[in-house]
């Protein structure tokens, strides 16, 4: 477990590490450019290099069987993102692994889960074949309207909560279908190569969350320092989360 600064969970839990650009939001990944670090830094996790086409120095997927017990040992009750440094539906990581780590998440109905991907047509696929803890949040990645069929592949996880991450947000998302959607977070792009996000973007994004009684987080505006630039949307900060929290 680690805090974190991302301002919808409390912690991290990585038992998968490492991942493989698919799509624009990949671009310029947090994750791989911190993998880079910490395997300079000797960390352990992070000594596995991917291909250099879509991977990079540290970040070829990587499992940690010995991860899987660490949820058992913390105290009170947390909201844990899983795999904040990879994508659990990544193709190299074995079913029977996913299927190891939603056990540990059903041994420990304490804490609440939040699950990311961006290989949604993968989830889609495994999602009948795995046993779904009530206390995992499974989401999806929709960063522009090109992806949008994440969306429908979501809706196929019997998750007792859905969720969508419109972060980096790059392109306007207008007709969103949330029908079975619980939870939207959007957000604008971090870091030195960030690339713009209008606010016209964000308004309709909130606008359709409001219409349709979805939950909605605004996370950042994005930009090389985005903290700078504070959380209000609008006049107000909004930070609404699922009804099941």
């Amino acid at each position: 477990m680690a805090a974190t600064g991302i301002e919808w969970t409390e912690v991290t839990w990585n038992p998968v590490t490492g991942c493989d650009r698919v799509a624009s939001g990949c671009d310029n990944c947090y994750a791989l450019a911190l993998a880079k670090r910490l395997k300079a830094m000797g960390a352990e996790k992070y000594q596995n290099d991917g291909d250099p086409r879509t991977s990079g120095p540290g970040f070829g997927v990587t499992i940690h069987p010995k991860a899987l017990d660490q949820p058992y040992r913390w105290r009170g009750s947390k909201l844990v993102f899983v795999n904040s440094m990879s994508d659990l539906f990544h193709a190299r990581v074995p079913i029977a692994f996913i299927r190891d780590i939603f056990d540990v998440i059903r041994d420990t109905p304490q804490h609440t889960y939040q699950v990311l991907t961006k290989r949604a047509r993968r989830l889609e696929r495994v999602a009948e074949r795995l046993d779904w803890p009530g206390n995992l949040w499974m989401g999806v990645s929709v960063e522009s309207a090109d992806v949008l069929d994440r969306v429908d592949q979501l809706r196929t996880a019997p998750a007792s909560t859905r969720f969508l991450s419109c972060e980096p947000l790059l392109t306007a998302l207008p007709n969103l279908d949330l029908t079975g959607i619980d939870w939207v977070i959007a957000g604008g792009e971090s870091g030195p190569r960030a690339r713009p996000m209008e606010s016209a973007w964000v308004e309709d994004i909130r606008d359709q969350c409001v219409a349709a009684d979805v939950a909605f987080f605004f996370k950042q505006w994005g930009g090389r320092t985005p903290k700078a630039h504070g959380r209000e949307l609008a006049g107000r900060v909004w930070d609404e989360m699922p009804v099941t929290a």
